[in-house]
């Protein structure tokens, strides 16, 4: 009877305890909500429609979008908000303001767009967070140190001379020189960092180029149409179908690459390490870039000594640590991976076709390219050096100008766990909102850089760069979560770009004023990168 009456108390003190609890979970939801609508009251934006918000911003072509997002920037110049629906994104343009966002060891996760890419890239260095993408981190980043990097001199070569074989065959028609850079710094990935003979003639890398462009579409497609979020709507729809066949061409070369390593590893072939690889000798580095301020320092700049796994590439590295239970599951391999192959060419591809399409529309610009190259090389077709690279003072400035001009990443967005006061306005952003840093519109700022919109190669002089933010110009982010292949991307597109123009003279397919622009996951020209080329006799201008 006693136990009877007690297992009745139990149910009675139960039945009070779940909605008690249920209420002061929802009072704490309340109260931070409550809080959140204060702050975002005092931040300016355009108004919005009761429940929906904005998010008719986001609704067209990916052109109208992004025209929509920028004209934002051109009203609110340092910080802007706006609601999808329930959802709070505050916008950031003022560098200072970015770097305590970017510089910050506590907004480190990325927005919950970024989940869209889980099933493409796992939870590689791109989407994961806390101390795996920390730990991750430290094990690649050593993987990407300029000794490894200058091992790849010969590849690089290589693959640029394949991509001058290639377009040649257009002879003077009109092209899309995105789809020759895209197979050639696929290839020249697989070849380098991940130590894997390509099969040029198959064209594998070509497709895998064409698929990522093609489900990056589709995820884009998902991060702004609200009724694809949902995975069971999204996976019986028309998207779901086609990423699904794409993700099978994707990850079909990426095994295929990795298995190819893994039975080299296993076997004890080696790749070249930085001990088996001549130098020439190197005068200095001073001044070379590295595709970020001059300030700036991440991990990707210090030696850190970890033995001699820092001289092996990132894929035979990640594979070896794998092998004896070090650090990284063969599961994490292959999702890092994945990252490595889509972080490592499509930004390079995007960045190397708009420096073609402005070569063409600025025959001025690109004389002077030629003069600096012909001081190098003259009329020798010799291979381009380590030591060449660090000559391309003024190439170089034009490469940095690009990418102020036309950043491949064009969006970088947080989750704000905690507050942040900012510096430029008398205000605070709050927690649980998702923070957006637009990289095209804080390159354009007229208080930062005079003639903004103007393509002006000396906005890198050195003097002049010493005068910026550090944190006005960040292409390849910056901070913690900075790009970990930026030094990789600058070296290879340096050789790539040399030896194109070494070989042709560009010419537009069409003006940069008519460029029309589209913000998927790279940024991109959505009428396509049209240029010419004719072959040149002489560098001698």
């Amino acid at each position: 009877m006693w136990s009877t009456m007690l297992s009745l108390f139990q149910d009675v003190e139960t039945l009070i305890l779940i909605p008690f609890a249920a209420f002061l979970v929802y009072f704490c939801w309340a109260e931070s909500r409550n809080r959140l609508y204060e702050l975002a009251d005092k931040i300016p934006g355009p108004p919005g429609y009761p429940i929906i918000g904005n998010a008719l911003e986001f609704l067209g072509s990916p052109h109208k979008i992004f025209d929509n997002l920028v004209a934002k920037g051109d009203i609110y110049t340092d910080v802007a908000k706006l609601w999808i629906g329930p959802r709070l994104i505050v916008f950031l343009f003022h560098p200072a303001d970015i770097e305590l966002v970017l510089s910050s060891h506590e907004h480190l996760d990325k927005s919950a767009e970024y989940a869209f890419l889980r099933p493409w890239l796992g939870n590689g260095l791109l989407t994961s967070t806390g101390e795996k993408w920390r730990a991750h981190r430290r094990l690649i980043a050593p993987t990407f140190h300029l000794n490894v990097l200058r091992s790849f001199m010969v590849r690089f070569n290589d693959n640029a001379k394949v991509v001058v074989r290639r377009m040649k065959e257009e002879g003077d028609n009109v092209f899309d020189v995105h789809d020759y850079m895209s197979e050639c710094t696929v290839e020249t990935l697989i070849e380098t960092v991940m130590g894997v003979k390509s099969q040029t003639k198959n064209r594998n890398c070509y497709d895998y180029a064409m698929a990522v462009m093609k489900l990056c579409d589709i995820i884009h497609s998902r991060q702004v149409k609200v009724w694809l979020r949902p995975k069971f709507l999204f996976y019986f729809s028309k998207y779901g179908m086609v990423q699904k066949a794409l993700l099978g061409k994707i990850h079909g070369l990426t095994s295929m690459v990795l298995t190819k390593k893994q039975e080299e590893v296993f076997s004890g072939v080696k790749s070249d390490t930085v001990e088996d690889t001549e130098f020439e000798e190197v005068k200095t580095t001073k001044g070379f870039s590295f595709g970020q301020a001059s300030g700036l320092r991440d991990d990707l700049d210090v030696d850190l000594d970890i033995g001699e796994k820092k001289r092996l590439p990132f894929l035979e590295s990640m594979i070896e640590r794998s092998q004896f239970k070090m650090d990284i599951t063969d599961k994490e391999v292959k999702e890092q991976l994945d990252t490595i192959m889509f972080e490592g060419h499509d930004t390079t591809a995007a960045a190397s076709s708009f420096f073609f399409c402005i070569m063409a529309s600025r025959p001025d610009i690109q004389k002077k390219c030629v003069e600096e190259l012909y001081s190098i090389f003259g009329d020798s077709d010799r291979d381009v050096t380590f030591q060449d690279t660090m000559e391309m003072k003024y190439l170089e400035r034009c490469l940095m100008e690009t990418l102020r001009l036309y950043p491949p990443v064009p969006l970088i967005a947080r989750e704000m766990k905690k507050e942040l006061k900012i510096v430029s306005k008398n205000l605070t952003i709050p927690a649980n909102c998702t923070v957006c840093i637009v990289p095209y519109k804080l390159h354009r700022r007229d208080d930062v850089y005079p003639n903004p919109n103007h393509f002006d190669p000396d906005n890198f002089l050195p003097e002049k760069s010493a005068k910026r933010h550090f944190y006005a110009f960040i292409p390849f982010s910056a901070g913690p979560r900075s790009c970990v292949g930026r030094k990789y991307a600058m070296l290879k597109l340096k050789t790539i770009l040399a030896t194109v123009l070494r070989n042709f003279h560009v010419k537009p397919g069409c003006l940069e004023d008519r460029w029309d622009l589209q913000a998927d996951i790279i940024l991109k020209r959505s009428d396509g990168f049209n240029i010419q080329l004719e072959p040149r006799k002489s560098l001698k201008v």
